[in-house]
C-alpha cells in the first residue's frame, strides 16, 4: 500500500500525444473522423456545415437557419420531434458559430438508428414555419433591446465592428431592423445552398463499432442532399488605431474593450501568441489581474484572449470598471503591454504558464468526447493531426526573447481599437 501521509512526487509534463484517429468516407464521400476510445455504450455524433456568417446572402440568414431547422419537418413537427428525443434518451442540440452550422446528438448506442432518423429528416425536409419564425424575430428583437441597455454588450458589439469593419462577416452587428427583414424563403435559400454532404464533415465519438458506421451510411448517404462545397470571400482587416467613447449617464460601471485583428490557427504567429496572451491576460494569475484587479482593486475581472475565426481572429482585452477608474485602467492596461515589449518575461513566470497551460492540455484529452472536439477544431481549420502536439512543444521551449518580439508585433498602440462605454 501507498504511504499516504506522502504527497506523491511532481512530473513535469513531458508527452501530449492525440489517441488514435479513425477516418472514412461515406458512400456520397461525405468525410467522417471517429474517435473510438469509449468504455460505456454512448455516442456523441456531430455533423458540421460550413454555413455560417462568411456564406450568406442576408444577414442573420445563417444564425436564423440553424435555430429553425429543428422547427419540423414535412414527417415530424417540432413537438414530435422533442418527444421522441426524449423517449429514447438523446439530446439534440444545434450550435451556431460564426463559421458553422453543428447537428450535436448525444445518445446511448441502441438508440443511435432512431436519433440519425430524427437529423437526417430535419436536414432532408424541413417546413421552417412562418409562425416559428415570426416567434424567432420577436424573442431576439426584445432580447436585443435588453442587451442593449449593458455597456459590457455595447462595448462588445462596437469594438468588433471597429476591428472588422461593419460590413465584414464577422463584424456587423444585429439590430431590430435586421431581425424584421427575414424572410421564409432567406432560411429556404440559405438551407439548399449549404446543408449538403458536400459540404459537411462529420465527427464520430464513443463506442464506434462496424455497425455503427454502417448505421451511420446508410443513414445520411441516402438523406443528404446533392450540392456543392460552400466558398467564403473575406478580406483581410487593417490594423489601425481607433478611439470609441460612449457616454451612458445613468449607468453604475463602464466597460473598456480594447483589440485588433489578428489571425486564424495557421499563422505561424499563432502558437507564440497564444503564451504571450495567457501571461498578460489568459488566467487568473496574470499580469493584468495582478495590476487591475490585486493591486490597483478597480475590477473583479479582467481579461484578455486570442479568438480565432476560420478566416482570421481578434485579439481583446475587457474588463469593468467605475468611471473614476477608467483613465487609469487604460493607462496601465497600455502599460503591461508595454512592459512585455521593453522586459523579457521572468523565468519563474513563465515556468508557471508553461505548466498552467500544459496542465490545461491534459483535461483537453481526458475522455472520447474532449478529444473529438480537438479533432474537430484541427480538422475544420486545415490543421495537422499533430497540431496539439506542435502547440505543448511551443508551449515547453518558447523563451523570453521570441515573446518579448510578439509583443513588440502586435502590442502597438497606435494598432489597437479601444472602446469606453459609461457615465
Amino acid at each position: 500500500m501507498p504511504d499516504r501521509r506522502k504527497a506523491p512526487k511532481i512530473h513535469d509534463i513531458n508527452a501530449l500525444q492525440l489517441p488514435p484517429v479513425q477516418h472514412y468516407e461515406l458512400d456520397n464521400g461525405t468525410p467522417v473522423y471517429a474517435v473510438d476510445l469509449g468504455t460505456q455504450d454512448v455516442l456523441k455524433l456531430e455533423l458540421v456545415f460550413h454555413a455560417g456568417r462568411p456564406y450568406e446572402q442576408k444577414r442573420l440568414a445563417a444564425r436564423a437557419t440553424a435555430r429553425q431547422i429543428r422547427e419540423g419537418s414535412k414527417q415530424y413537427s417540432a413537438a414530435e420531434v422533442a418527444e421522441a428525443l426524449d423517449f429514447y434518451g438523446c439530446t439534440l442540440s444545434i450550435p451556431f458559430q460564426l463559421d458553422h452550422a453543428t447537428f450535436s446528438l448525444y445518445t446511448l448506442s441502441k438508440h443511435f438508428v432512431p436519433g440519425l432518423r430524427l437529423i437526417t429528416d430535419l436536414l432532408q425536409q424541413p417546413t421552417f414555419p412562418e409562425k416559428e419564425l415570426e416567434a424567432f424575430k420577436l424573442r431576439n428583437q426584445r432580447r436585443l433591446s435588453v442587451d442593449l441597455s449593458k455597456n459590457d454588450v455595447i462595448a462588445y458589439r462596437q469594438v468588433t465592428e471597429q476591428i472588422f469593419g461593419e460590413s465584414h462577416p464577422y463584424g456587423y452587428n444585429s439590430q431590430a431592423s435586421t431581425y424584421a427583414a427575414l424572410r421564409r424563403e432567406d432560411l429556404v435559400e440559405h438551407h439548399q445552398r449549404l446543408y449538403n454532404g458536400q459540404n459537411c464533415t462529420i465527427f464520430l465519438s464513443g463506442r464506434v463499432t462496424k455497425t455503427v458506421m454502417e448505421q451511420l451510411n446508410e443513414a445520411f448517404s441516402r438523406a443528404s442532399p446533392d450540392g456543392l462545397p460552400a466558398h467564403a470571400q473575406v478580406s483581410t482587416p487593417p490594423a489601425q488605431r481607433k478611439e470609441l467613447h460612449l457616454k451612458r449617464p445613468n449607468t453604475v460601471q463602464a466597460a473598456l474593450r480594447i483589440g485588433r485583428p489578428l489571425f486564424n490557427r495557421q499563422h505561424p504567429d499563432y502558437q507564440g501568441m497564444y503564451v504571450l496572451n495567457t501571461i498578460l491576460g489568459g488566467y487568473f494569475g496574470s499580469r493584468l489581474m495582478a495590476n487591475i484587479r490585486e493591486d490597483k482593486g478597480y475590477t473583479y475581472n479582467v481579461y484578455s484572449s486570442v479568438d480565432v475565426m476560420q478566416y482570421g481572429g481578434q485579439f481583446m482585452i475587457g474588463t469593468e470598471v467605475g468611471h473614476e477608474s477608467v483613465k487609469d485602467s487604460l493607462a496601465q492596461i497600455y502599460l503591461e503591454m508595454e512592459r512585455l515589449q521593453q522586459e523579457p518575461v521572468g523565468e519563474a513566470e513563465l515556468r508557471m504558464v508553461r505548466n498552467y497551460l500544459l496542465g490545461n492540455f491534459l483535461t483537453l484529452l481526458d475522455g472520447p468526447f474532449n478529444v473529438a472536439d480537438i479533432v474537430r477544431t484541427q480538422v475544420l481549420e486545415g490543421l495537422p493531426m499533430n497540431y496539439l502536439e506542435q502547440l505543448a512543444e511551443t508551449v515547453r521551449h518558447i523563451s523570453p526573447e521570441e515573446l518579448q518580439q510578439l509583443a513588440q508585433q502586435y502590442f502597438n498602440k497606435t494598432e489597437m481599437v479601444e472602446v469606453a462605454v459609461g457615465p
